[in-house]
């Protein structure tokens, strides 16, 4: 263990016509190697612009963000690109797949981003396709799969590149009941083989299986909770 990503006092508003709304207001975390956080609190607090900007999507107008002893906010926007392709495994909650792709080109992309070769790209593709039991969906294409395919899509392809960090938001938001099982339980055995999580969720029962509950409430760190097993 040991401190793979620290967030220090992290602000952000948004203008619009004129208006600023203060989102984050001052909120501060640290995430240790191996660690799975769940970040929880009311819509509109703040916990997807925080994945944002501890992502490098976004920028703080305060604060920083230093993963892996590198200072993410002191990067410009072409080196934010390198560090996420390398480091950092982002799950969106409406899976953000490539519509004109297929499932297996999807997974193998960021890994040919990287540099690494046609054949381990295609060799890692498949094993985690086979894991996240989509091997019969390689060659299917995004609009023809159910909600659940499309998120393991999207969980393959932030895991392609063995990134330090996880970061997925909602990641069974727009799910069923057994879709949303199935992925849980996908990022439960990524969590013990020793991926480090930091997940945005609504739903109690979802944070329940992680390390620690933090939770936000009008732009600020309401507490945390760290699950006693």
């Amino acid at each position: 263990m040991g401190e793979l990503l620290v967030a220090t006092d992290l602000v952000k508003a948004y203008r619009t016509d004129g208006a600023e709304q203060l989102v984050l207001r001052g909120v501060s975390m640290t995430v240790e190697s191996g660690e799975w956080i769940a970040v929880m609190g009311p819509s509109g607090c703040g916990k997807s612009t925080l994945l944002h900007l501890l992502g490098g999507l976004d920028d703080p107008d305060g604060g920083s963000v230093v993963l892996a002893e590198q200072n993410i906010s002191r990067l410009n926007i072409a080196a934010r690109a390198v560090l996420r392709r390398q480091r950092i495994g982002y799950v969106f909650q409406q899976y953000n797949l490539i519509p004109h792709l297929n499932v297996a080109a999807n997974v193998e992309l960021p890994q040919r981003l990287i540099g690494r070769s046609r054949r381990e790209s295609r060799l890692r593709t498949a094993a985690l396709l086979d894991e996240l039991g989509l091997t019969d969906r390689a060659n299917a294409m995004p609009a023809t799969l159910s909600g659940g395919e499309q998120q393991r899509v999207a969980i393959a392809r932030a895991l392609a590149n063995e990134p330090d960090l996880l970061l997925a938001d909602e990641p069974t938001g727009a799910l069923d009941t057994a879709a949303s099982r199935a992925v849980i339980e996908l990022l439960q055995r990524q969590h013990e083989a020793g991926q480090t999580i930091v997940m945005v969720t609504h739903d109690p029962d979802v944070a329940g299986v992680t390390d620690r509950t933090v939770h936000l409430r009008d732009g600020q760190v309401l507490l945390e909770e760290v699950l006693v097993s």
